[in-house]
């Protein structure tokens, strides 16, 4: 997907399409991360402590049950 800035006062604003928004699980007051190399743009949605603490021990679990596979899929 390609997108340009629209103008917003004395800035530009990207905007993000509805569909890509419920994909993130992000509404209009979801503070988002902003990191960028000089080349590329990356926008991560920022999680409550608790929401991220969950995620990281479902990720422990997969890598638990699953590390192996994964490790040889790599190779």
């Amino acid at each position: 997907m390609t997108k340009t800035l629209t103008k917003h006062g004395n800035s530009y604003a990207l905007v993000i399409d509805k569909p890509i928004l419920e994909l993130l699980r992000a509404t209009p007051e979801t503070p988002f991360e902003v990191v960028t190399d000089g080349r590329s743009l990356v926008l991560t949605p920022v999680r409550p402590a608790a929401e991220e603490r969950k995620f990281q021990q479902a990720m422990e679990k997969v890598h638990q049950r699953f590390g192996r596979a994964m490790k040889k899929l790599a190779e």
